[in-house]
């Protein structure tokens, strides 16, 4: 069972906005089993809305399309569908009275444009929108949907009204299954080689194995289809346990939604630990990211911003004759400035960045991209160094993530390092 996508706006095209509207149908549509075979976006233009909508309902067992529902002048949807489908235009009451009520719960004026958004096509059946005011539409004898471009609305509706109606059409999609390894410390193509080449051996048209990287890691996606959810589970187990198998060290969650901040800050607090942090040049990421996480409060003590030489010396007791010698971004400097934050703070572990962001300020010895991270504890102490790019907010992001991980191996007892780095001793 295929499926279609079309979003239409100008603003998609011009890159005003980012068309995440496709991103996350494309997802879920995934993971309830339903292939999307295409994604198209396209401008607020009649005959391209109308000859795009006229060769997806040919090709696709489904189609959904998302904005031009609002009530400003360049909202032509409706208008198309009109001129398609060669019908009229119908007031659905139950919809003007859902708007009107919540004009006057907000006693906001009740205008003319906006009786106008109880207006549907005589074809369609109406998807309440319980998110917002322009109403879903679902043409049940071409298996269309249309929905509002706002985020919220088209989420709520594809969640409450448009997967459970392709569900009960196409009972068979039910059975399906979908699993997602969150993975960090390990490049696509390393992967890829060491871990996962051999998997195809699992793979055939019901199981698919896709590779998702971003600035975080890379999330590996298995979807199983059969005739049940138990059977799509049950079908894909060996091949979770090749993954563990061949990448559990770089996994560092199961599930679809847990970020590497969330996975310390637990790790933390089951081992009732807490952590400080000394940066120079992250600025504050590292701190930042940790307490992203609500009650990080906690296992996180605090952290210190010591961009200058001038704070490294007074705050964290880094040597001026150390700084002379070696440099701000160095292993020794490194190494102080992880043990003087955990001492100056009372953590358990302290954690220190120290490097040039970019894109300029590098050395023939340091270019840019040198950063030093540094770890304490009374476990161990220790630092690397890593070798990153010339993009200034690339090398903070990856410098925090790089840490996060860091500490997640240290506390997981993984003597291994990510991205084959050396631990370099006092």
């Amino acid at each position: 069972m295929f499926a279609q996508i079309i979003t239409i706006g100008n603003e998609l095209l011009i890159g005003d906005t980012i068309n995440t509207n496709a991103a996350w149908m494309g997802r879920i549509l995934t993971e309830n089993g339903i292939k999307c075979e295409k994604v198209i976006t396209i401008g607020d233009e009649s005959a391209g809305i109308i000859d795009t909508l006229s060769q997806s309902l040919k090709e696709a067992d489904i189609t959904i399309m998302t904005g031009g529902l609002g009530p400003t002048h360049d909202d032509i949807t409706k208008k198309c569908l009109l001129d398609h489908f060669k019908v009229n235009l119908i007031r659905h009451e139950q919809t003007l009275e859902y708007l009107q009520n919540i004009f006057k719960e907000r006693n906001i004026p009740f205008l003319k444009s906006n009786f106008m958004q109880a207006d549907i096509p005589e074809n369609c059946e109406v998807m309440p929108n319980m998110a917002g005011t322009a109403p879903g539409m679902w043409f049940p004898e071409h298996k269309l949907a249309v929905l509002p471009g706002v985020p919220s609305e088209m989420k709520y509706l594809m969640k409450n009204e448009v997967i459970p109606r392709i569900k009960e059409i196409f009972p068979q999609v039910s059975g399906s299954y979908t699993r997602f390894f969150q993975l960090v410390g390990i490049g696509e193509s390393t992967l890829n080689d060491i871990s996962i080449d051999e998997a195809s051996a699992y793979l055939n048209d019901k199981v698919s194995l896709a590779f998702l990287p971003h600035i975080s890691g890379i999330t590996l996606r298995i979807n199983s289809l059969a005739d049940t959810q138990k059977q799509a589970e049950k079908q894909v187990m060996d091949l979770e346990d090749y993954i563990r198998q061949k990448a559990g060290e770089f996994i560092y969650s199961d599930e679809k939604n847990v970020e590497l901040n969330q996975v310390v800050g637990k790790l933390l607090t089951d081992k009732k630990l807490t952590l400080a942090t000394a940066e120079s040049c992250t600025g504050g990421f590292v701190a930042s990211y940790i307490t992203d996480v609500p009650g990080s409060g906690s296992y996180f003590k605090g952290g210190m911003t010591t961009y200058s030489n001038d704070l490294k010396i007074k705050l964290l007791n880094v040597p001026e004759s150390t700084l002379n010698e070696f440099g701000a971004v160095s292993k020794p400097v490194a190494l102080r400035m992880a043990k003087s934050t955990a001492k100056y703070l009372g953590s358990d572990i302290g954690v220190s960045t120290t490097g040039i962001a970019g894109p300029g300020g590098g050395t023939p010895d340091k270019p840019v991209g040198t950063v030093w991270i540094g770890y304490w504890s009374k476990k161990n102490h220790f630092a690397v160094k890593l070798h990153l790019h010339r993009s200034r907010m690339q090398n903070k992001e990856r410098t925090t993530v790089i840490t996060l991980d860091l500490i997640r191996r240290q506390l997981n007892g993984i003597k291994n390092l990510p991205y084959g780095l050396q631990a370099e001793y006092p």
